[in-house]
């Protein structure tokens, strides 16, 4: 399994196997009376397998996608025993979350030719989109880099003020206006900003509302167009937060989100005060966008760069 022979960060692999704890009891805990008393990976333990899977929230699709792979494996050794079925499991769902998350990145990284780098964060109300701007630009200061915050989403006076409380405590410029301002101009002169400051990274909030997806759509294409302006092909990235406690409501808010706004990439919040951490499998997987960022606890390190091969090998670490 040298797949899996990594060296994590301590830390950092800790925090992880400590968010996960939830899903993983809850999920090993279905697992093992799916197939007590068996001692063979037969039909009848797939089909309770499926059922594990779709309960943990990895989605139907994506379970689906799962038992055809490990059939495709019953049907080539000709025999497995259930003792194997977790490493049988481990190895697809890695093989799985390759297939989308290309690489396994360790850091908060961006790239150098990009001057602002430009991201764009979407999600509804209360999924952690602003906590995760704050912990986001703490990261990014951390590594040296120049940030800028702009508080566009102007409908609620709570997301401008929560918003400038992290500016404050992680000690970088914001732009903000009044409430009901217009969300293109805040992001204008935030941009505006970033290039007279000479800033390497932006991030911008955006209005979290989903009861009007044609609205919604029109305002962030202004947004994006009016950025534009300032500079070109931004931004870079926009990033749809989701609170993976909700489970397989955080699928439907990435399949409203996905069609109002070209999403390029995902951050999962709050997968420690959950046992629905499948999640991130079947999103990754039916949306085919990677998962970048995910929360794993409320410290402010606790924002993780996702990598697939930590999340597996935490997933089925230390199983009781």
């Amino acid at each position: 399994m040298s797949l899996f022979k990594k060296i994590f960060s301590t830390q950092k692999k800790e925090s992880l196997d400590k968010g996960l704890e939830k899903t993983k009891t809850s999920f090993f805990s279905k697992l093992g009376k799916a197939v007590v008393g068996k001692s063979k990976v037969d039909d009848e333990v797939l089909d309770s397998l499926e059922e594990v899977l779709v309960s943990s929230d990895v989605g139907v699709n994506t379970t689906l996608k799962i038992i055809e792979r490990i059939e495709a494996r019953v049907n080539r050794d000709k025999y497995l025993g259930v003792q194997e079925l977790n490493l049988i499991l481990r190895e697809e769902i890695a093989g799985l979350l390759s297939e989308t998350n290309s690489g396994d990145e360790t850091d908060y990284s961006i790239p150098k030719d990009k001057k602002p780098y430009v991201i764009m964060v979407v999600g509804v109300n209360g999924v952690g989109k602003t906590t995760t701007i704050g912990k986001l630009a703490y990261q990014f200061k951390k590594k040296g880099l120049k940030v800028v915050l702009g508080a566009a989403d102007t409908f609620r006076a709570a997301a401008i003020d929560q918003l400038q409380v992290w500016a404050d405590r992680v000690d970088v410029p914001i732009v903000r206006q009044e409430m009901g301002s217009d969300p293109a101009s805040v992001a204008f002169d935030t941009l505006s900003s970033a290039v007279s400051q000479n800033a390497d990274v932006v991030i911008i909030d955006t209005a979290g509302r989903l009861h009007n997806k044609v609205n919604l759509m029109n305002e962030l294409t202004k947004v994006k167009r009016v950025m534009q302006k300032v500079v070109a092909d931004t931004p870079h990235d926009v990033l749809l937060v989701l609170d993976g406690s909700t489970g397989q409501n955080a699928f439907e808010q990435a399949k409203q989100f996905t069609k109002a706004t070209e999403v390029t990439s995902l951050a999962v919040t709050k997968l420690d005060g959950t046992a629905k951490g499948g999640v991130v499998i079947g999103i990754s997987d039916e949306f085919q966008i990677p998962v970048k960022y995910i929360g794993v606890g409320e410290g402010i390190e606790d924002l993780q760069v996702f990598n697939k091969m930590e999340f597996v090998d935490s997933f089925f670490s230390n199983k009781a």
